[in-house]
C-alpha cells in the first residue's frame, strides 16, 4: 500500500469513527467472534456482499449508505452483548440473527451499552476486547510488536502489555487480565 492509499484509509477509519464510534472493521470483527460468524455469514446478515463487507472493514470504503444495513450492524451490536452477558443462547442468537436480517430501518448507530452485563458490570472478554480494538484502531500489530520490542529493555511489563493485547489471541489476553487482577 502506498502513502496515499494509506492516507485514504487512515482518512476513511477516522470518519467511521466519528458516524459510528469505531473503525467498522473493529466493529465487524468483534461480531464476528462476539456471534461465532465468518465474514460471508455476517455480510449476509447485514444485507451486504461480502466485498462491501470487505471494503468497509478495510477502510477502502467510509460509509455504510443503506440505512436500513446500519439498523442491522446496531441489532448485532446489541444481540452480541445479550450473547456475552449470556442473556441470549447461541441458538437463540441464530434465530435473532434471521430477523436482524430480515429488519428494515434507521440511519444512525447510537452508542449503546453492549460492553456491559445486565448487572452494569463489564465481562473480562468485553473490557479486553474493547482493550485490544483501541490499540489495534491506533495501530498494525507488526507496530504494535516493534514498539513492544523498543520497550521491553527498559519497560518489561508494559511491552508484554502490549505484545498480548496489541498482538495477541483475545484467550491469551482474558488470562493475562485475570492474572493481574489484585
Amino acid at each position: 500500500m502506498d502513502a496515499a492509499q494509506q492516507e485514504t484509509t487512515a482518512r476513511a477509519r477516522e470518519l467511521q469513527r466519528n458516524w459510528y464510534g469505531e473503525p467498522l472493521g473493529a466493529l465487524f470483527r468483534r461480531l464476528i467472534d462476539d456471534l461465532g460468524l465468518n465474514q460471508a455469514r455476517l455480510a449476509g446478515v447485514l444485507g451486504l456482499s461480502a466485498p462491501m463487507l470487505s471494503q468497509l472493514m478495510s477502510g477502502q470504503r467510509a460509509k455504510i449508505g443503506n440505512p436500513a444495513v446500519v439498523q442491522r450492524v446496531q441489532l448485532l451490536q446489541e444481540l452480541a452483548g445479550q450473547v456475552a452477558d449470556g442473556s441470549v443462547s447461541a441458538a437463540e442468537a441464530t434465530d435473532r440473527m434471521d430477523e436482524i436480517k430480515k429488519s428494515q430501518g434507521g440511519s444512525v448507530l447510537t452508542n449503546t451499552s453492549h460492553s456491559t452485563m445486565s448487572s452494569g458490570a463489564p465481562t473480562v472478554k468485553r473490557v479486553v476486547r474493547e482493550i485490544q480494538s483501541l490499540l489495534r484502531s491506533v495501530a498494525a500489530a507488526g507496530d504494535i510488536i516493534d514498539a513492544a520490542d523498543a520497550l521491553a529493555p527498559t519497560h518489561p511489563e508494559l511491552a508484554e502489555f502490549l505484545r498480548v493485547y496489541g498482538a495477541g489471541r483475545t484467550a491469551d489476553a482474558v488470562a493475562h487480565y485475570e492474572a493481574h487482577q489484585n
